[in-house]
């Protein structure tokens, strides 16, 4: 369990995190999501004892993070995938680890394997790993001690497609053994298919904390694909539509309406005798919901023009 009670940081007179109280449970893998600047990092920096909180607690199974003996054996994490000494190999950066808390020296091949880093790559030192490279040791880093809590700081960054999927598995999995998975990531669509809860942050306070599947649900139907048999019944419903207030798009051989749902298109076409051979409603996203729900929060937007507008 990872527990935040009233945490809250502030650097002079920027507050980077704010009275924040949520607690990170086990079994499953929560998605940690905000707009750049919302105090992810911050927190997570708190959570293990790398920065120090201005009020509040962050503590890890009931503990702060700088009173665990052997931190590596209760808490993973991975923050900075260039966190390595730029001529010590992979190989030789785990071992250090491991001998710090007293993790045997065979777990070391054990994690390389399963993080799919191989001989030739174990034994680079950290100038020569890519981007993709440096983030599978850390994530070996992470899972040295097979610790029960895992903090994944945008752990995709980098990988290439079966990398992501190879993440994404990884996280499921642990999860599923009971173990306490929190990833933050800017990747919205990845997390839709990662977390099964999400906590959202908006200029360090939280926004949300709720199962993904209640907060999508919250939202409504993004929009409704409609396809008809003759185009001219087609034009048709799509003037009615668009007289009863809503938004009709062409899309293909089909129409995309927003503001409608896919009862209320249904029943239109009936009335008006449209044969139909589509109705697809098209469900909110992880990305929409992100988006409405941290609009007041974003650092920068892009102005009508492409600026950048504070």
């Amino acid at each position: 369990m990872i527990t935040l009670r009233g945490l809250t940081k502030r650097f002079g007179t920027t507050t980077a995190v704010d009275n924040l109280t949520v607690e990170v449970g086990p079994g499953q893998v929560t998605g940690f999501l905000g707009p750049n600047g919302a105090g992810k990092s911050t927190t997570m920096r708190m959570v293990l004892g790398l920065d120090q909180p201005t009020a509040g607690q962050a503590l890890v199974n009931g503990r702060p993070y700088r009173t665990l003996r052997h931190p590596l054996y209760e808490v993973g994490a991975l923050l900075e995938a260039t966190g390595i000494h730029p001529t010590r190999p992979a190989r030789a950066h785990l071992r250090a680890m491991a001998h710090s808390n007293g993790i045997p020296a065979r777990r070391v091949d054990e994690v390389l394997d399963l993080v799919g880093l191989d001989e030739g790559a174990a034994a680079k030192p950290g100038r020569a790993l890519s981007l993709g490279m440096g983030q599978r040791l850390g994530i070996a880093g992470a899972l040295l001690g097979d610790p029960p809590v895992l903090l994944l700081d945008e752990p995709v960054n980098g990988l290439d497609p079966d990398g992501v999927r190879w993440i994404r598995r990884l996280s499921r999995s642990l999860a599923a053994e009971g173990r306490t998975v929190l990833i933050s990531s800017h990747l919205m669509s990845e997390m839709q298919q990662t977390a099964d809860r999400v906590v959202v942050l908006g200029r360090g306070r939280l926004i949300a904390d709720a199962p993904l599947a209640e907060l999508i649900a919250a939202r409504p139907v993004a929009s409704v694909r409609v396809r008809a048999a003759e185009p001219a019944d087609l034009a048709t419903l799509g003037a009615r539509l668009t007289a009863e207030g809503a938004t009709v798009a062409p899309e293909g051989d089909g129409l995309t309406v927003t503001g409608a749902t896919a009862a209320r298109v249904g029943d239109l076409a009936y009335e008006l005798g449209v044969r139909v051979h589509e109705l697809t409603p098209a469900a909110a996203s992880l990305e929409e919901a992100f988006l409405e729900l941290t609009a007041d929060s974003v650092e920068y937007a892009a102005g009508p023009n492409g600026g950048g507008t504070r």
